[in-house]
């Protein structure tokens, strides 16, 4: 079992886990058979840790049928279909905005390709876009999952800043770009997010696309 684990950017660790798939049982056996010394943490088995507790129901799921090779199973199935996923975001990245991205941008989509991509491809892009040129650390999901919605949602140029990014929607492209500094920024969002009497904003079509 061997996985990425991201970093920002495009910096990740490489996670290999070789017994991922074998019971704790089994390996114990082996390792005191063997009279191989390992580490053994208590941590797993206090209760005031969520991996404890969800140790401890265990026992309940497997009467339901999901016991650990279950689990393995599923997880097997999730690392497929992420594997897909990031292979669908390499192409839509291939495609619409070819390597290498400037450190700090800009970085620029074509409007109505980046609205027709399947929304999972699309906000991967857009998050490796705003982790690529911002500043501010690693871009947290919910609050990408809400650029994104309104992104799809706007009828009107729009500009909005995540993780140190600033990124710009219009008719013809999305920019993502680094951010000015934070004491530079108030006026800016004061023209682009104008409480009052501003445009209800950009629009997702009927065949995907960011609409007038």
């Amino acid at each position: 079992h061997a996985s990425p684990l991201p970093l920002g950017g495009e910096t990740s660790l490489f996670l290999v886990r070789p017994l991922l798939g074998l019971p704790k049982a089994r390996l114990v056996a082996t390792l005191t058979a063997q009279r191989i010394g390992y580490s053994d943490d208590p941590s797993n088995r206090d209760p005031r840790f969520t991996r404890a507790r969800l140790r401890g129901l265990m026992p309940e799921l497997a009467r339901e049928g999901l016991d650990a090779r279950g689990l393995a199973r599923f997880a097997a199935r999730v690392r497929r279909a992420e594997a897909t996923l990031e292979f669908a975001a390499r192409a839509a990245r291939a495609a619409l905005a070819p390597g290498p991205w400037p450190l700090r941008g800009p970085i620029t989509f074509a409007t109505a390709p980046f609205a027709n991509l399947p929304a999972e491809v699309a906000l991967r892009l857009l998050g490796q876009a705003v982790a690529h040129t911002g500043d501010e650390g690693p871009v947290e999901l919910g609050k990408l999952e809400d650029l994104y919605d309104a992104l799809r949602l706007a009828r009107s140029r729009l500009r909005r800043t995540l993780a140190g990014a600033q990124i710009t929607l219009d008719r013809e492209r999305l920019t993502v770009e680094r951010a000015p500094a934070r004491r530079n920024r108030t006026a800016a969002a004061t023209v682009a997010d104008t409480v009052k009497g501003r445009p209800k904003g950009l629009k997702h079509g009927r065949k995907g696309r960011f609409t007038k």
